[in-house]
């Protein structure tokens, strides 16, 4: 836990690095969009990791199951492809927000 907060720390300073030293040169717009583009990378790249890790666990489970029980396939896999689908949507509002977000 502490490895992840030192991770998501320093890539904030990192990312708000350049977002200062915009706004010290004293354009208001031209820091506000790269406070934009900052903001919509973080919404994709979260949106992304998310889905992955999603994704990830739903289609090893699913596995698992099917190993397990393969007489219950059919059923697993209706409910597997709806959860995909479902995690897939949340990736796509991510990257409409990361479109919206964009001067």
């Amino acid at each position: 836990m502490k490895k992840i907060f030192r991770l998501v720390l320093w890539t904030l300073v990192a990312l708000a690095a350049p977002a200062v030293a915009l706004a010290a040169d004293g354009d208001a717009e031209t820091a506000m969009n790269a406070g934009k583009a900052i903001g919509a990378g973080i919404a994709i790249g979260a949106a992304g990791l998310g889905c992955g890790i999603g994704m990830g666990l739903t289609a090893g489970n699913t596995t698992a199951g099917i190993a397990r029980n393969p007489g219950a396939a059919g059923a697993m896999f209706t409910n597997f492809i709806l959860g995909m689908v479902l995690i897939e949507s949340v990736a796509i509002y991510g990257l409409l927000i990361a479109f919206l977000l964009m001067p």
